[in-house]
C-alpha cells in the first residue's frame, strides 16, 4: 500500500495526504529523520506534521533542484510510506494442503472451472436426452391416437395399461408410463404435434452439447463468456492501483554507491561473517569464535564488494558487503543464515567476494566431475537476494572455489589416488547447475573424491606423476609410506 502525496511547486514541498493504515506519522517522521542524519537522504531540508481538522498532512520541505518524484520513489523504498504484505497461498487441492504461487492457483482454478462446466453441460445433456426419449414415444402415439384410447379403455386391469401400450406401439416402459399419464383433454392431434415439434430443437441442442464436451477450446470459450457476464453484471471500478517497474524507474531507484574502503573479511564454518577495518584488526587481539567454530576464509577486499554465500541446498544468497557493519575481532560477527533469511537448517558453505563478476566458480564433486561456471551467470539486474540452482546436486559436493584465472588443483580420492588438474582444460559454462566434466576417473568400487584444493609448488615432491595432458585421468597412487610423495604442508 502506497501513500498519496502532492507536490506544492510554489512552496517547494511535498504534502503527504494519506498513509498506509499499518503505520503512523510518527514512525514515518522518525525513519526519515534517521535517514537524513545517516546521510542517505540529502534532498530534505525540513519535515513537519501539519495535520489538522481538515485531515492528515505531513509536509516535507525540499532543497533547491530536488526532483520530487525521484525523492518519493526513494522514500517509498526506504520508509513506511509504502507498505507491503505477504500472502500465504496455502490452499486445499484434492483434499491436500499445498502452498502455491499465483500461476499455479490460476491453473488449478481453470481446471476446476473446466470440470464444473463439463459436469453442468453433461447434466443438461442427460435431461435433454430423457425428454427426447419421452417425445419420441409420444410421436409414435401420433400415428394412431384412437388405438391408444381403445387400448386404455379395453384394458380390464389398471396394471395392464402400460404393458399393453408397450405391445401396441413398440415403446418401452418409460415412454408408456408417460403416455398413460397424459390427461384426456390432451389426447388431441394439436397437443401432440406441438410437443413432437420440440424434437428437432432437442436434437440440435444435444448435438451442440456433445460437441462442446468434446472440445476443450469451446469449454474455455464458455468460461470466458461466463466471466464476461459476471464482470458486466457485478463489476466495479478498481480501487487499487497497479504499478509496473520500468527500466527508467529502475535507474532512478538505483541506490547510491556505498562508501568503499579496504577491509578484512572473515567467514567461519559455523556461518558467521566479520568485516573488520585494517586499523581495528591491528589493534585487536585474538579472533572470538563460538566453541568448536573455525575460520575457513580470510581475505582482503573492499567494503562495497559483492558477497555470494553458497549453501548446502544448492542455492546462493547475494548481498553487498556494505550491508554488514564494521566490527571488532572480539565479537562473533553477523550470523549469515539469519542476516540473509535462509531457509531453516540451510547452512552456508562458501563465500565468494567479487567486484565485477569476472572469472569462474569451480565446483568439485565426489564422482570426479568438475563444473566450471561463469561468475557472470550469478549477476542479476534486479536486487534478488536468492538464486536457486546455484550448482548441481546430482553428486555430493567436495569443495568449491572462486577463481579469477585458471590454475592447478590437487584432487585426492578415498582410494589413495591423486591428480593435479589444470582448470584451463575445462570449458566454462553459463548454466549454473551444470553437472560438470569428468576430470578424474573413479574406477575402484566405492571410491570417491574426498578433497580438492589449489595446488602450490612444493606441496608434492614429484608432481609430474600426478599431472596429465588428457582428461579424464585416474591419477597416481600415493601413500604416506612412499618416499618423496608425502604432502609437504
Amino acid at each position: 500500500m502506497r501513500s498519496r502525496y502532492r507536490y506544492d511547486r510554489d512552496n517547494g514541498c511535498i504534502d503527504i495526504l494519506e498513509i498506509p493504515p499499518t503505520t503512523t506519522v510518527e514512525a514515518i517522521m522518525d525513519k526519515i529523520v534517521e535517514l537524513v542524519k545517516a546521510g542517505k537522504i540529502r534532498e530534505i531540508s525540513d519535515i513537519r506534521d501539519e495535520t489538522d481538522l481538515s485531515g492528515l498532512k505531513l509536509t516535507i520541505d525540499l532543497k533547491r533542484g530536488t526532483d520530487p518524484d525521484a525523492l518519493m520513489k526513494k522514500l517509498f523504498r526506504t520508509t513506511p510510506l509504502e507498505d507491503t504484505f505477504s500472502c500465504n497461498f496455502n490452499v486445499l487441492i484434492a483434499a491436500s494442503p499445498r502452498v502455491m504461487g499465483v500461476g499455479e492457483l490460476l491453473d488449478e482454478w481453470t481446471a476446476f472451472r473446466r470440470e464444473c462446466v463439463r459436469r453442468g453441460v453433461y447434466f443438461d445433456l442427460q435431461k435433454h436426452r430423457d425428454k427426447l426419449h419421452l417425445l419420441q414415444g409420444l410421436q409414435k402415439i401420433l400415428l394412431d391416437i384412437d388405438k391408444a384410447v381403445r387400448i386404455v379403455r379395453e384394458t380390464e386391469e389398471e396394471r395392464e395399461v402400460v404393458p399393453n401400450l408397450m405391445i401396441g406401439f413398440g415403446i418401452d416402459k418409460i415412454q408408456a408410463e408417460y403416455v398413460a399419464e397424459i390427461k384426456l383433454r390432451n389426447l388431441n392431434r394439436e397437443y401432440i404435434l406441438k410437443r413432437t415439434q420440440e424434437i428437432e430443437n432437442l436434437l440440435a441442442a444435444i448435438a451442440e452439447m456433445e460437441e462442446l464436451l468434446a472440445s476443450p477450446s469451446k469449454i474455455d470459450e464458455r468460461i470466458i463468456t461466463q466471466l464476461e457476464e459476471v464482470a458486466k453484471t457485478y463489476g466495479q471500478p478498481r480501487r487499487s492501483e497497479l504499478l509496473y517497474l520500468t527500466e527508467a524507474d529502475a535507474e532512478t531507484e538505483a541506490e547510491p554507491e556505498p562508501e568503499s574502503y579496504p577491509v578484512h573479511m572473515f567467514f567461519t564454518a559455523g556461518g558467521y561473517f566479520k568485516r573488520i577495518t585494517p586499523l581495528s584488526l591491528r589493534m585487536s587481539g585474538e579472533q572470538k569464535l563460538k566453541e568448536g567454530d573455525r575460520i575457513i576464509q580470510s581475505l582482503e577486499a573492499m567494503s562495497s564488494d559483492h558477497l555470494l554465500f553458497f549453501t548446502d541446498k544448492g542455492q546462493v544468497y547475494k548481498a553487498s558487503a556494505a550491508e554488514f557493519e564494521d566490527c571488532k575481532a572480539s565479537v562473533l560477527g553477523d550470523f549469515v543464515p539469519s542476516k540473509l533469511g535462509m531457509e531453516p537448517g540451510e547452512q552456508p558453505l562458501y563465500m565468494a567476494v567479487t567486484r565485477d563478476y569476472a572469472g569462474n566458480m569451480l565446483f568439485f564433486f565426489e564422482n570426479g566431475k568438475l563444473a566450471k561456471v561463469e561468475m557472470a551467470s550469478y549477476a542479476t539486474k534486479t536486487r534478488r537476494r536468492r538464486l536457486i540452482g546455484a550448482y548441481s546436486l546430482k553428486s555430493p559436493l567436495v569443495s568449491m572455489a572462486y577463481a579469477h584465472e585458471d590454475g592447478e588443483y590437487l584432487l585426492a580420492t578415498s582410494a589413495s589416488r591423486m591428480l593435479i588438474v589444470n582448470t584451463a582444460m575445462v570449458s566454462s559454462k553459463a548454466t549454473r547447475d551444470t553437472q560438470g566434466v569428468q576430470v578424474m576417473t573413479i574406477s575402484k568400487k566405492g571410491a570417491r573424491v574426498i578433497s580438492a584444493e589449489p595446488y602450490r609448488e612444493g606441496m608434492m615432491e614429484a608432481p609430474h606423476r600426478l599431472k596429465t595432458k588428457t582428461l579424464p585421468a585416474a591419477g597416481a597412487i600415493v601413500r604416506e609410506t612412499d618416499p618423496g610423495e608425502q604432502l609437504s604442508l
